[in-house]
């Protein structure tokens, strides 16, 4: 991919809201979009969220109420992914994150423990372990952004929604208990010919205005 045609890829993305109800995205796309998805980076790599993909269209429409009624999005995209994060992390989850790591890389446990004292002591016990479930929201818009803009290289739709009720969504998802909590939605798919945004002109603000170099 040249420098032009990100750019292009970039230019071509928009909120996309009315979606294609006919067309869904091939399975091996799919499974690529998710890949990306934990391929996002994370502080530490500890990946303190998961992403849940609403296939049952009940349990969509159960959703509809609590996502400002936004149907297109919620019930015809091929695919509706609602980002949870972490609640709180506690020691258990950062040794399970070594013992992965370690098993990845061949290593030893033990080799790690200097790495698990910065994460204890930072996102369990220090001062962003106070503030959890705010701190791993930050990593799952990193993975939102991340998608979206694989999305878009792929010729493929998406709408990031914060439209929604995140409490209700637990409620629908029944995430109560399980350690985690709704943070935003996205949408994916294929634009229908019916969006009249998708032929509106992507307005940015320059280049210079929002880049500074120091």
């Amino acid at each position: 991919m040249t420098n032009q045609q990100l750019l292009e890829s970039l230019n071509w993305r928009y909120a996309t809201k009315v979606f294609d109800l006919n067309k869904k995205i091939p399975a091996d796309t799919w499974q690529t979009l998710e890949h990306a998805l934990v391929l996002t980076p994370t502080s530490y790599g500890l990946q303190p969220y998961k992403f849940l993909v609403i296939n049952n269209p009940a349990k969509r429409a159960e959703l509809l109420p609590h996502s400002f009624n936004n149907k297109s999005q919620v019930m015809d995209a091929s695919h509706f992914v609602v980002f949870t994060a972490r609640t709180k992390l506690a020691e258990a989850d950062v040794d399970q994150w070594i013992e992965r790591l370690a098993e990845g890389r061949n290593i030893s446990s033990e080799s790690l423990s200097a790495y698990r004292g910065r994460m204890l002591g930072d996102v369990v016990n220090g001062s962003r372990g106070k503030i959890a479930h705010e701190w791993a929201t930050r990593q799952a818009y990193i993975a939102l952004g991340n998608l979206m803009t694989c999305a878009a290289v792929l010729k493929i739709d998406a709408c990031p929604m914060e439209g929604i009720n995140p409490p209700e969504y637990d409620r629908v998802l029944n995430l109560s208990g399980s350690g985690y909590a709704t943070v935003v939605a996205c949408a994916l798919g294929y634009r229908s010919l019916q969006d009249k945004y998708a032929s509106a002109p992507k307005v940015r603000f320059e280049t210079k205005e929002l880049v500074q170099q120091i």
